[in-house]
């Protein structure tokens, strides 16, 4: 992380995340070792996380990865678009032809497709939204 400030906001996220109910697979708000300088944080992967968690509506921006399950592809689309930020997105199916109709139904101002660093921004510019 960029400062000591930073790794602590993104570790309360993490024990948010816990104390919510999510399981967290690796990682989690323990500090990292093996470190003499700097301000890092283990890399953390959440399974059953609900959209209404905290982990799933803010922007960490830290390494920490919250996976949401869902029903079908609508499901999918609404769970992508249930936040008040949108600031990226990437789309990734076994069709480009699908993922690009799947990423223009998605409310980002960058959609990546494919795996793609998304690098255009769409005309649903991510100004329309909050980005943090």
């Amino acid at each position: 992380m960029i400062s000591d400030k930073q790794r602590k906001r993104v570790l309360g996220y993490i024990s948010k995340g816990v104390e919510e109910g999510a399981t967290c697979l690796v990682g989690g708000p323990d500090a990292a070792t093996g470190f003499d300088k700097g301000f890092y944080v283990r890399p953390t992967l959440f399974v059953d996380v609900d959209n209404s968690m905290t982990i799933a509506q803010e922007e960490i921006f830290g390494p920490v990865l919250a996976v949401i399950p869902f029903d079908d592809e609508e499901d999918a689309i609404r769970i992508a678009n249930d936040s008040v930020y949108g600031l990226a997105g990437n789309v990734m199916s076994g069709s480009l032809e699908h993922s690009l109709a799947v990423a223009r139904r998605l409310r980002a101002g960058f959609i990546g497709v494919q795996g793609a660093a998304p690098t255009v921004p769409t005309p649903r510019s991510a100004a329309t939204r909050t980005a943090g």
